[in-house]
């Protein structure tokens, strides 16, 4: 069974943890309290100006004070809510992220199940090199240096590529996940941008990896 049918769609503001939980397949729930109508237009607000920021700039050059500044809102009323520019970014991407968390648990395949390991490792790859092309400011911003390993999001995608890997017969999958991850870094997708790359280049060289790693 592919553990990821025991892994419920994770927000991918939600952080994970610990790691030995993700790789079971568990995911950690917690009770969302009900906003007040006050906070929920201080969030809006907040969000909105987060993601011009974002656009405009390098993500990670854009500051607390910023934000605060662009929303009108008082410092406080930021930390509030979201301890450092990461979260800001993280709650910008749950939306998509969950989208392509729901396709990878119920979607057609070889997105979704049914289809060879190399086939879905091919699509993942591919679903997020789109991913990328349309959010790469916005993930940039969210998984700065090891910020990338604590999201709720990066558990998911580990939990879905550690079950490939196994359905794939490769030798100690766990050594694995992070390596079969890392050409999906924002800095490492942008980098290939810089160079000249198309997004379709990109995504062909990652479907030769997947073909190559999962079917030998």
């Amino acid at each position: 069974m592919d553990s990821l049918s025991t892994y419920s769609p994770t927000r991918y503001s939600r952080r994970m943890e610990p790691r030995s939980d993700l790789l079971t397949g568990v995911a950690l729930e917690a009770q969302q309290p009900i906003e007040r109508t006050d906070a929920a237009r201080n969030r809006a607000k907040v969000l909105a100006a987060a993601a011009e920021l974002f656009a405009d700039r390098d993500p990670r050059t854009v500051t607390m004070d910023d934000i605060a500044k662009a929303a009108g809102v008082g410092r406080g009323t930021l930390y509030r809510r979201y301890p450092d520019r990461n979260a800001i970014a993280v709650a910008l991407l749950d939306e998509h992220e969950r989208a392509l968390q729901e396709q990878l648990l119920r979607g057609a395949p070889p997105l979704g199940p049914g289809a060879p390991p190399a086939d879905r490792l091919a699509a993942f790859y591919a679903a997020m090199i789109e991913l990328l092309t349309a959010h790469a400011h916005l993930v940039l911003g969210a998984e700065t240096g090891g910020a990338r390993f604590a999201t709720g999001a990066y558990g998911f995608w580990s939990v879905h590529v550690r079950s490939l890997l196994i359905d794939a017969g490769v030798p100690q999958p766990d050594s694995m996940v992070d390596t079969v991850l890392a050409p999906l870094a924002a800095e490492v997708y942008l980098q290939q941008r810089e160079r000249g790359l198309t997004p379709d280049q990109i995504t062909a060289g990652l479907s030769t990896l997947a073909q190559r790693l999962l079917r030998g």
